[in-house]
């Protein structure tokens, strides 16, 4: 359940921690920190909190992901899924409440983890993360444009269309200089030579914007026009936040969607992970590690942190292969905080805008998006209600009616797919029957029950088993049903009572182990009598032949005493 793949490398495969390869890990974590120490920045302030959080962030989340991971490659930090959510929260209870529901988050997928749910997380629907991860990157977009544009509004509305009404009166006061630079930035980042990967591209747009902004003296917004000196503010301190029972209830909704996002988001980074280096992540230890890193992040006053895809692919192609490369990634970001956060002040915001378009148009999956929309139309549904209440709405909301919609159209799909056949195919396996004789089934029918026998079939199954004819002997065939539920039971055990009362034998063949189990567990065998069940079709016919016979013979002998008894 819990087993860090760097200690399980340690005891069974030390040769994998030869120097050659330490040098590579360093090597590979070097880099990553260069591509993480700038998205971090950008992140925490599109968040609404101060650059040093996000580096914070990445620092304590990142170092703990890799030393307790499920996976050998995993990169973890502040990513693009929480950035709405955690402005939300900001807005609503303020920095003491999102340390609260970082820390509840990571407790959760701790939980999470220890309950197994590492399989079934990876279970959510396309339509839903799909719909959810567009609708972010809309969102993250949209909350750049005033710092891209240097329009220098002083209170922008959460909600999506009154920020755009905002934006749009604001157009006439543009900062130019402001423009010229996220433009450039942007532009560089897309031209950016492959080749330079000792630099990232977002790396090389801050450093040339800054350079470019201090030299020339261009008038646009910086990260100390924001936040001031942060050359000695931003440390590893631990900060105790408030705790009350009240604002745990509160935190509860949007603690439990940080846990979620971060379990799909680190689940989905591992997966692409053992492609691309031939390896097979544990998926329980990997929601631990995850919990344990937002613990971490929230006592150190961080924001969520989950494994990043991006950061996760570059630390492979750049030759990490075991989780120390997680762990230098984290503390080389470690010595960049400690010692440049005077040159990360200079930053201008534009460029950090730039770097939140790239993410926003990476998470905005065009291609995915067009796919589902050919997929059935109750996947579309689902899709879009997610994303419409992602950027409309908030986060919470997309992810809950989003889930219950999916829920809801599943049991429709399942119930529509689950029924009853009387067709000649349930006669398939009879070999001692000659169903050319009628005279032998006339009083007997056969009746085969097709898909799961839940809730949301039971009611087309009574409606349909109360029009039966008038017979003897009624079979039913459950040879394709492979689990049923108390509803389902129910719904039997009334057809039963139906026969009951009415003289027909009720004979059930084919039950397969899950069935079989319920019905033992409601006494459901006892009460039917062992002489109702057959293993095959076959002998649940001889069954109800020999009932008719004497079924017959007995009426046949009533009728003539009653005869004799009138004469």
């Amino acid at each position: 359940m819990f087993k860090p793949v760097l200690f399980s490398l340690l005891k069974n495969n030390p040769n994998e921690f030869v120097i050659k390869n330490i040098f590579a890990d360093i090597g590979a974590g070097a880099v990553v920190a260069f591509i993480a120490v700038p998205l971090s920045i950008a992140l925490s302030m599109a968040s609404g909190v101060s650059p040093g959080k996000g580096l914070v962030t990445a620092v304590v989340a990142g170092f703990l992901i890799s030393f307790f991971g499920g996976s050998r490659v995993q990169i973890g930090g502040p990513t693009g899924a929480f950035v709405i959510i955690v402005y939300e929260i900001i807005q609503t209870y303020g920095l003491n409440g999102l340390i609260i529901a970082t820390g509840l988050a990571g407790v959760l997928l701790v939980i999470m983890g220890l309950l197994k749910f590492g399989k079934v997380i990876k279970y959510i629907p396309d339509p839903i993360i799909i719909g959810f991860t567009n609708g972010i990157g809309i969102v993250l977009f949209s909350t750049q444009i005033n710092d891209f544009f240097g329009l220098e509004i002083s209170k922008i509305p959460t909600g999506f269309i009154a920020k755009w009404l905002v934006y749009l009166k604001s157009i006439p006061s543009m900062n130019w200089s402001a423009f010229a630079i996220g433009a450039g930035s942007l532009l560089l980042m897309l031209f950016y030579p492959k080749k330079f990967k000792i630099l990232p591209a977002p790396l090389c747009a801050l450093i040339v914007s800054t350079l470019v902004v201090q030299i020339f003296n261009i008038p646009v917004d910086t990260i100390f026009s924001h936040f001031g000196d942060m050359q000695n503010t931003v440390k590893l301190i631990p900060e105790i936040p408030y705790l009350n029972f009240e604002l745990l209830k509160q935190l509860l909704p949007p603690a439990l969607t940080i846990a979620i996002l971060a379990g799909i988001e680190s689940l989905l980074s591992a997966v692409v992970a053992d492609g691309m280096v031939g390896a097979k992540h544990n998926s329980n230890t990997e929601l631990i590690a995850q919990g344990f890193a937002n613990i971490g992040s929230s006592f150190f006053g961080g924001i969520p942190a989950t494994g990043a895809i991006a950061r996760t692919a570059a630390n492979i192609q750049n030759g990490g292969r075991t989780p120390l490369a997680g762990i230098f990634h984290a503390i080389f970001i470690f010595i960049i905080m400690s010692l440049f956060m005077k040159y990360i002040s200079l930053i201008p915001m534009a460029s950090l805008a730039a770097i939140l378009f790239t993410i926003s148009y990476k998470m905005v999956n065009f291609r995915a998006f067009l796919e589902i929309l050919k997929a059935p139309v109750s996947d579309s549904i689902v899709l879009i209600i997610t994303l419409l209440l992602t950027v409309f709405v908030n986060l919470v909301y997309a992810i809950e009616i989003g889930m219950l919609f999916a829920a809801f159209l599943f049991m429709k799909r399942m119930s529509d797919i689950s029924g009853i056949d009387e067709s000649s195919d349930v006669y398939e396996g009879v070999e001692e029957f000659d169903l050319k004789d009628k005279t032998k089934l006339k009083d007997v029918v056969i009746y085969e029950i097709n898909g799961p026998f839940f809730f949301g079939a039971a009611g087309t199954f009574i409606e349909y088993m109360e029009k039966l004819r008038d017979c003897k002997a009624i079979i039913l065939r459950m040879r394709k049903v492979p689990a049923m539920d108390e509803t389902g039971y129910h719904a039997l055990y009334k057809i039963y009572k139906k026969c009951l009362a009415s003289g027909t034998r009720l004979i059930l063949c084919q039950i397969q182990r899950q069935p079989l189990k319920v019905l033992r567990n409601y006494g459901f065998i006892s009460i039917l009598g062992r002489s109702n069940f057959a293993l095959n079709v076959d002998s649940a016919l001889k069954k109800a032949e020999e009932y008719v016979k004497e079924l017959n013979l007995y009426n046949e002998t009533f009728h003539i005493d009653d005869k004799k008894t009138n004469k």
